[in-house]
């Protein structure tokens, strides 16, 4: 039975008149890691919104279709009962953090204080999601003191405290340089093999390709295709419409217009995948 359970959505923000998603029907499996992509305006925030129940407890608007975790309707409960079932990280790590505290650990411990876990077991979830996330050194550090990165690993620690069944991530290192980057992906990775199910808008395809069991393409609102990342990220449906692409894939596209790419071989996403098929290619013709 699916964790997530999108039946047939479609919402429309207050005073606007078209709707930003579209008919939308997605599944996601206990332990699944589901990727998102799409070009801006596609409706990636929006259906992480919609998963998360800000839509409809926070934004209004016109929501149809139903939305479901744990078989549970989100219209169904209180966007207080269902964030303890589904946590989201915004793409800006600065706006997720309270103020309201002056270390990492105080941080990490608000959602759990607002909620009245017991004192031993919350320091005990606390250092769990700090070892998890790798910030366990950084526990009497001031958040606003750390990089990006290292805020972006706070804010996840902080909704992993809460030991929520999905994790939404809408876009969370679009304000990270490289090695904050890599940091982050990082903690998503270990979330993934510890089987915290992940639902993630990413614009990094070489990332996306690296860590997602699916992929899912959005495009105007509606979902236009999904399959295995190496199925979609290379799939010539997307081309013209605003889809990012690997750049070792419009490497292997080049050079498969001269011959130089194996013609039986998917194209690749990744570096490893490019090395692979260029090193074939050059074995064939020795």
């Amino acid at each position: 039975m699916a964790l997530v359970n999108l039946q047939n959505v479609s919402y429309t923000y207050p005073l606007t008149e078209k709707p930003v998603l579209k008919d939308i029907s997605l599944q996601v499996q206990p332990g699944e890691f589901v990727a998102i992509i799409g070009p801006n305006g596609a409706g990636k925030s929006t259906l992480c919104y919609a998963i998360s129940g800000f839509i409809p407890h926070f934004f209004k608007g016109e929501l149809t279709g139903r939305v479901e975790v744990a078989g549970i309707e989100s219209r169904q409960s209180t966007l207080s009962e269902w964030v303890l079932s589904v946590g989201l990280a915004f793409q800006n790590p600065f706006n997720q953090i309270s103020g309201a505290k002056y270390t990492v650990f105080e941080e990490i411990a608000f959602g759990l204080e607002n909620i009245g876990v017991p004192r031993d077991e919350m320091k005990a979830r606390i250092d769990a999601a700090m070892a998890l996330t790798g910030i366990s050194a950084l526990a009497q550090r001031s958040p606003f003191s750390l990089s990006g990165g290292q805020q972006q690993r706070v804010a996840l620690a902080s909704i992993l405290v809460m030991q929520p069944q999905v994790l939404v991530l809408d876009e969370p290192t679009s304000q990270l340089d490289p090695i904050g980057t890599r940091e982050v992906f990082g903690v998503i990775r270990e979330m993934s093999k510890k089987g915290m199910t992940v639902i993630l808008v990413e614009h990094k395809v070489e990332w996306i390709a690296s860590f997602a069991d699916r992929v899912v393409a959005l495009h105007e609102g509606s979902i236009l295709l999904e399959g295995s990342p190496s199925e979609v990220l290379t799939s010539p449906t997307l081309e013209g419409k605003g889809f990012g692409v690997s750049r070792y894939t419009q490497a292997a596209r080049d050079a498969a217009r001269e011959g130089l790419w194996p013609a039986q071989r998917r194209l690749p996403v990744t570096l490893d995948e490019a090395v692979e098929g260029f090193e074939g290619q050059h074995a064939s013709s020795n």
